[in-house]
C-alpha cells in the first residue's frame, strides 16, 4: 500500500487554537522586534512557578481539587497505578503481560515495554521516589499535560516517518502503548546510507547505476511532484508518493505553538526537567566510581579512540578573471599589496573574537582572508576560475588528516544558493574530477535564507523558483541517472541537508495556512524561518520517498536551529527535522525542551561557536542538557574561524571537560550521541557502536566499542522509560 501524507483541513482544528497560535506568534515576533541583545539568555526559564500569583492560583485549584469526590477518586486511581510501579519488573521480551519479579523503578507501561533483557541490566543504586503519583500539580493539570505532550509526540512521529527519519524506538513502543496497539520492529523506519566503498571498490565507479525512468516532474505549490507518464502529468495524475500541503503542516505546528504557551504544561514539563537534573545529581554521586571502573575493565578503549564525529610554484597561473581581465597569482596578490610569503594566521584575519559577537555581518565578513573576496574566491570556492583546484588541495589535506588520527570522521557543508539548477551539476563534477572523496567524510549541502538578496538582483522571480533550482535536479537525477552520472554518484557521499543563515533576522511575516504559495511569494522579502523550513522538509520527503522506490540513499534534513531568533523555530524543527544544530534556546521553554527529551531529538552542539557569537561559554547549557538526559554531542563549526589546531573536534570535547569537569563516561556518552545521529550508514554504525546499536539501553550499546559504561546507558533507558510512562498512565487511567 503507498505512503501517503494525512492531510487535516481547518475546520477540524480547534478555532481558539488557531487564535491561541497567532498570539503566541505575535508575541515572538514582538519579543523579536525590541529584544535586547543579550536579554534572551539573561532571563530565567519562561515558567510560571516562580511568579508569586501563579504560586497561589495553583495552590487554589489544589485545594478546589480536594474538595472534589470527583478528584479524589483519579488521584486514588492513578496513585494505584504509579504504586504498581514498585513492584513490577523489566520484562525479557515485548509482550503485553505483566513482569512477575518487583523491581522499584518502572510503572506497569515502562515495565512491559523496556527492550532491556535481565542480562544487560547491570547492578548499581538507583533513585527511586515514593509516594503520591505526581507531586505538586493536580489531577486535571497532569492529564491535560500529559494528554498534549502524547499528541506532540505523534505528529513528530507521523513527519519523521513519512521522511525516513529517525524516531526514538522507546517513545514509539510508549505511543503504541497509549494507542492499545502493539508495537512492531517492521513498522520502524531509518535513513538509508550508502555503506563505504571498499578497499578495492573505486568510490566514483559509473557502472551498474539505474536505468532512467520515463517519469515527469512538475513544481506545485513549491513540492516537486513526481508523475508516471507525459499523460498523467496532463491529467494531473501524480505518482503514489506522499505529498504534504502546507495547510496539515500549519495546523498541527499550531497543536506544539499552542502547548509552549500553556500554563499546566508549562508547570508540569518544569517540575519534570527539574527532576531529572537533580536525579541525575544523586546518580552521579551514587554511581560515579562503578561506571569509572567499567570503563577500566576495557581492554584497548578510552576516550580519544572512539569514534567522533563532526566537521609558489603557481605564482604565474591564472587564478581569477576580473572585470574581463585575466590575473595571475601574484597579480592578485600585487594588487591587494601583500606579499603570501609573509601571510600568518593572525593576518589572514579569518579568527571570530570579541568584535562578532552578537555581530553576524562581521562575523560573515571572516569567510574572507585578509578581508579579500578575491582570496576567498580563489581558495575556498567550487565553481571559479580554476575549478575549484585549491580548495580542493585544501579538503584533501583535512581528509588526510582524519584518516590519520583514525578515530574521527567529519561532515564538511558545501553550499547550494538556488540561484541556477546547473550549480548541482558543477559542484558533482568538482567532485569527481578532483576525487576528494575519504572513508572519513560524509558531506552535507548547507542552503543558505537569501532569497531577499537573490530577488534583490532579479535572480529570482519568486520563491518557488528557489525551490526548483534547489530540488529539481536532484529528482532529475533520481529519475534519470544515466543521464546525470556525476550527480548520481556524488549523491552516495551526501547524507543530509543544512538550513543556515542568521536565525536573529527579523520577519514580519507571521507564518500560517494562510501563507502565500511559494509561486506567490514574489515579493523582495525573506520568507520566516518556519516557511524555509517546511518547504525543505517537504521537497526532501517526496525526494526520500522516491529514492527509496527506486533502491537509492536517502537524506536527513538537520538544520542550524534554535541558536538565535524566535522559539519557533525550533517548534518548526521538531515535526520537520531528524535533528538540529545549536539548540540553545531550547533553555527558554520547558515545553519544547520536555519534548525534545522524551523524542530524543538529536542536538549537535558547539560551545566555541557561540562563544563567539551568541552566548558566553559558560552560560552554554550542553552540561545542562545532558545532565537531564538529552541527546546531546559536540561538534566543530566552522574550525578556521573557531579553532586553533589540526584537531577542532578534540578542542570542543578537551575545552568541555575542563571547563564542565565532565567524566570519561561523560564524554564517551556524547562521543557515542555524535556516531548515532550523524549520516554514517547502517554498516559503518555497527561497526563503530556495535551490531545492536539500534535497539536502546545496554542491551544495545557494546561498551568494547563505545566505552560507555552499561550503568550509564541503563539509567538513561529507564529514566526515558519512567518519564513516558507517567504519559501512557495518564490517558489509560
Amino acid at each position: 500500500m503507498p505512503r501517503q501524507f494525512p492531510k487535516v483541513t481547518l475546520s477540524e482544528a480547534d478555532e481558539e487554537n488557531q487564535l491561541l497560535v497567532e498570539k503566541v506568534y505575535a508575541s515572538a515576533l514582538k519579543e523579536e522586534d525590541n529584544k535586547d541583545a543579550l536579554s534572551i539568555f539573561t532571563v530565567p526559564e519562561d515558567c510560571p512557578i516562580g511568579l508569586q500569583q501563579a504560586k497561589e492560583h495553583e495552590l487554589l485549584k489544589e485545594l478546589a481539587e480536594l474538595q472534589s469526590e470527583e478528584s479524589t477518586k483519579r488521584r486514588k486511581s492513578l496513585k494505584m497505578i504509579r504504586s504498581q510501579s514498585m513492584s513490577m519488573q523489566i520484562s525479557g521480551n515485548l509482550d503485553w503481560t505483566w513482569p512477575r519479579a518487583p523491581t522499584p523503578y518502572l510503572s506497569p507501561s515502562s515495565s512491559s515495554l523496556c527492550s532491556s533483557i535481565t542480562e544487560y541490566c547491570p547492578d548499581y543504586q538507583r533513585v527511586t521516589i515514593s509516594g503520591d503519583y505526581c507531586a505538586g500539580i493536580t489531577v486535571e493539570d497532569y492529564e491535560q499535560a500529559s494528554k498534549s505532550l502524547l499528541k506532540a509526540l505523534l505528529i513528530r512521529e507521523k513527519y519523521s516517518k513519512l521522511a525516513y527519519h529517525r524516531f526514538c524506538r522507546t517513545t514509539a513502543q510508549f505511543l503504541r502503548r497509549a494507542e492499545n496497539v502493539r508495537w512492531s520492529e517492521e513498522e520502524e523506519v531509518q535513513p538509508d546510507m550508502c555503506p563505504r566503498p571498499t578497499e578495492n571498490e573505486d568510490p566514483y565507479s559509473m557502472e551498474n547505476i539505474p536505468e532512467n525512468l520515463t517519469y515527469e516532474l512538475q513544481l506545485v505549490d513549491g513540492i516537486v511532484n513526481v508523475y508516471d507518464s507525459a499523460e498523467d502529468l496532463r491529467e494531473k495524475r501524480p505518482h503514489d508518493l506522499p505529498y504534504p500541503n502546507l495547510e496539515t503542516f500549519a495546523i498541527d505546528l499550531s497543536h506544539v505553538l499552542a502547548m509552549i504557551a500553556d500554563g499546566p504544561t508549562k508547570t508540569y514539563c518544569h517540575r519534570r526537567l527539574n527532576f531529572l537534573s537533580s536525579k541525575f545529581h544523586l546518580h552521579e554521586m551514587l554511581n560515579e566510581m562503578a561506571e569509572l571502573k567499567e570503563l577500566k575493565s576495557v581492554p584497548h578503549r578510552d576516550f580519544y579512540n572512539v569514534r567522533k564525529k563532526t566537521y609558489n610554484t603557481d605564482s604565474n597561473r591564472v587564478v581569477m578573471e576580473s572585470a574581463g581581465q585575466e590575473l595571475t597569482l601574484e597579480q592578485v596578490f600585487h594588487n591587494l599589496n601583500m606579499d603570501p610569503y609573509d601571510l600568518t594566521v593572525d593576518s589572514l584575519d579569518v579568527h571570530a573574537g570579541r568584535h562578532t559577537f552578537h555581530r553576524f555581518d562581521k562575523f560573515n565578513s571572516k569567510y574572507n582572508p585578509v578581508g579579500a573576496s578575491e582570496l576567498r574566491e580563489i581558495f575556498l570556492k567550487t565553481d571559479n576560475h580554476l575549478n575549484g583546484e585549491y580548495f580542493a588541495h585544501i579538503i584533501k589535506e583535512v581528509a588526510h588528516d582524519l584518516e590519520e588520527s583514525k578515530y574521527q570522521h567529519a561532515e564538511p557543508r558545501l553550499s547550494i544558493y538556488g540561484r541556477a539548477p546547473e550549480e548541482w551539476h558543477n559542484l558533482a563534477k568538482w567532485f569527481i574530477l578532483h576525487k576528494v572523496y575519504s572513508p572519513n567524510m560524509r558531506w552535507m549541502i548547507q542552503v543558505p535564507r537569501i532569497y531577499d538578496i537573490f530577488k534583490a538582483k532579479n535572480l529570482v522571480p519568486n520563491f518557488a523558483k528557489m525551490l526548483e533550482n534547489v530540488f529539481v535536479p536532484l529528482f532529475e537525477a533520481t529519475i534519470h541517472p544515466q543521464s546525470h552520472k556525476e550527480l548520481h554518484v556524488f549523491l552516495k557521499y551526501v547524507s543530509g541537508f543544512d538550513s543556515v543563515d542568521d536565525e536573529s533576522k527579523h520577519s514580519d511575516h507571521m507564518f500560517s495556512f494562510r501563507s502565500p504559495k511559494p509561486e506567490e511569494w514574489t515579493g523582495d522579502d525573506n520568507p520566516p524561518y518556519s516557511y524555509y523550513l517546511f518547504h525543505m522538509y517537504a521537497n526532501i520527503m517526496v525526494l526520500n520517498n522516491l529514492r527509496r522506490e527506486r533502491g537509492l540513499s536517502t537524506f536527513q534534513f538537520r538544520p542550524h536551529c534554535g541558536e538565535a531568533g524566535s522559539i519557533t523555530h525550533l517548534v518548526s524543527a521538531f515535526l520537520t527535522t531528524d535533528n538540529i544544530s545549536h539548540g540553545l534556546n531550547l533553555k527558554k521553554s520547558p515545553v519544547l525542551q520536555y519534548l525534545y527529551y522524551l523524542a530524543q531529538v538529536p542536538i549537535a552542539m558547539s560551545p566555541l561557536s557561540n562563544n563567539s557569537l551568541f552566548l558566553e561559554y559558560s552560560k552554554n547549557p550542553l552540561r545542562e542538557f545532558l545532565h537531564k538526559g538529552l541527546c546531546v554531542s559536540l561538534s566543530t563549526d566552522d574550525p578556521m574561524q573557531f579553532h586553533y589546531t589540526k584537531e577542532p573536534l578534540m578542542e570542543e570535547y578537551a575545552i568541555a571537560a575542563q571547563l564542565w569537569k565532565l567524566s570519561t563516561c561523560d564524554v564517551c556518552e556524547i562521543a557515542r550521541n555524535s556516531v548515532l545521529q550523524c549520516g554514517l550508514s547502517d554498516q559503518d554504525k555497527k561497526h563503530f557502536l556495535g551490531v545492536n546499536y539500534l535497539k536502546d539501553g545496554p542491551e544495545g550499546n557494546d561498551i568494547r566499542r563505545t566505552n560507555v559504561a552499561q550503568i550509564r546507558m541503563a539509567y538513561r533507558h529507564e529514566t526515558l522509560c519512567n518519564e513516558l510512562s507517567f504519559l501512557v498512565d495518564a490517558v489509560k487511567e
